[in-house]
């Protein structure tokens, strides 16, 4: 069985708050191995870390959406105490315009990482979904998004995977376990006893999870293509009334209302809307309840929740 776990680190807008912090989320895929990366790294990603139970040494790759700071200004302090902690294995920081902003801050102060850090750009302009990273049981995927600078929402797809149904074996007169089974799924058939037996005949196949992060973006064509059929959209969702000026505000900042983020999970059929990116004019937790709760499939994200997909 394998499980994609995230937890949300930060789930506040540009102002941090006493209860949430600035974005960043660590995803975790758990199958024969365990991969783990940061999306987006807000002021004070690393406090967040270590307030929970997970492990900044174990993140493998960052996820910038954007250059804003409240998404990418706690990289600065963890790269630090990655060094200060002996990190050796290499880390790649992926973004728009990475290269560009990387070097920045890696030229900061006179620190001398005792490990590589990678800069790779993701591109943020046009309508296609680009495949940034490969894994043999997963894939992160990037598509542009609309927020008046260079940004890029981010999935991870968990490739579909082939299963042996018992039952059909078990017509096609083959035993419960064996090593048959290795050879029919490493060649795709094999013959046991006089008869050719293929790997469709006696196999189901289990559709991978999928799990999309909008970062900061308004309503785009791109982010319901990138979302289509997810297990999870993580959607940005600063403004939730459904006011003439609150929309206006939305659109000003280039940010996503409420409202236009249940059309987007609609259309792009979505299973679960979690909502983030929480502005910091609602302080009553209660009262944000109270607006999604006609909404089942809907949550509200809060800083150290975790969602775990299996």
């Amino acid at each position: 069985m394998t499980q994609i776990e995230i937890t949300f680190l930060g789930t506040t807008a540009g102002v941090p708050t006493r209860h949430r912090n600035h974005a960043s989320l660590y995803v975790t895929y758990r199958s024969q191995e365990e991969y783990c990366c940061l999306w987006d790294c807000g002021e004070g990603t690393q406090r967040q870390i270590f307030s929970s139970d997970l492990n900044f040494m174990r993140i493998n790759d960052i996820f910038i959406t954007h250059w804003h700071a409240d998404h990418f200004a706690g990289i600065l302090g963890l790269l630090e105490t990655m060094s200060l902690e002996g990190r050796e294995a290499p880390l790649a920081i992926y973004g728009p315009e990475a290269v560009k902003f990387v070097d920045v801050l890696l030229s900061l102060g006179y620190s001398t990482k005792q490990f590589q850090v990678i800069a790779k750009n993701v591109e943020f302009e046009g309508s296609t979904i680009e495949k940034i990273f490969e894994a043999d049981e997963f894939y992160i995927a990037a598509i542009p998004v609309k927020h008046g600078i260079p940004a890029v929402a981010y999935a991870f797809v968990e490739e579909d995977r082939v299963k042996i149904d018992k039952e059909k074996a078990k017509k096609h007169g083959l035993p419960a376990k064996g090593p048959i089974f290795k050879r029919i799924k490493d060649v795709g058939s094999a013959e046991y006893k006089g008869n050719t037996i293929r790997l469709e005949d006696i196999s189901l196949v289990e559709k991978g999870k999928k799990v999309v992060y909008s970062g900061d973006t308004m309503p785009c064509k791109n982010i319901i293509k990138l979302a289509a059929g997810a297990d999870l959209l993580i959607h940005d969702s600063t403004r939730f009334e459904g006011s003439d000026d609150t929309k206006k505000g939305a659109k000003d900042y280039r940010h996503t209302t409420f409202e236009d983020v249940l059309k987007i999970a609609e259309e792009a059929k979505v299973k679960e809307l979690i909502l983030t990116h929480i502005s910091r004019r609602y302080q009553d937790l209660q009262e944000l309840k109270e607006i999604i709760s006609k909404y089942p499939n809907v949550k509200l994200a809060k800083d150290f929740m975790k969602v775990v997909l299996e």
